[in-house]
């Protein structure tokens, strides 16, 4: 049976921040990130992802979709089942599961479970995962703007993951989504 593939996507400036309050984003972006997700059964998030998604996009008890660009967006991730990677945390909700142990075994049990795919984001969790070789698609939308700080992707990874570009996809906003597969 084949394993459901882990895919990752990341917003980067073209001085490689993915410092996400130095990134901007607009309607066509958001779909793109909606397109993305509905591609998975669930996501894989370590804590501060997990934390920075659900402050920025879990539904109030009882609230009405408005007419916000994100709101698709933010009913599709508030929907979504998630692992959340954290042995700092206690407990999670938002539809969440708090998974703890050996990182390789417990990606290749989620992989191996029947579905569409798995998605992650974020920086820690995503070099943790390059370096065990568990990533099956790599998505880098470059936006064209320099930040001058942030954080990086992949900074210490300890060894060269070479990638196959298998698609690229222009924005109106310039921004230009690039996907890759490992060789």
């Amino acid at each position: 049976m084949p394993m459901r593939p882990l895919r990752y996507s990341i917003h980067l400036t073209l001085d490689g921040c993915c410092d996400h309050s130095a990134i901007p984003a607009d309607e066509e972006l958001h779909r793109h990130a909606v397109e993305n997700l509905r591609q998975a059964d669930a996501l894989l998030f370590g804590r501060v992802t997990y934390e920075l998604m659900e402050s920025a996009f879990r539904a109030p008890a009882g609230a009405a979709a408005g007419s916000h660009a994100v709101d698709p967006f933010a009913r599709t991730i508030d929907a979504a089942r998630k692992y959340v990677v954290s042995d700092s945390l206690d407990v999670v909700d938002w539809n969440a599961e708090l998974v703890r142990g050996e990182l390789g075994p417990l990606v290749r049990r989620l992989k191996q479970q029947p579905g569409k795919g798995l998605f992650v984001g974020g920086v820690k969790l995503p070099l943790a995962l390059a370096e065990l070789g568990l990533i099956d698609e790599y998505e880098f939308i470059v936006h064209p703007r320099l930040a001058g700080h942030g954080p990086s992707v992949f900074a210490g990874l300890s060894k060269h993951v070479d990638l196959r570009l298998v698609s690229r996809l222009e924005f109106g906003s310039g921004a230009v989504a690039m996907r890759y597969v490992p060789k």
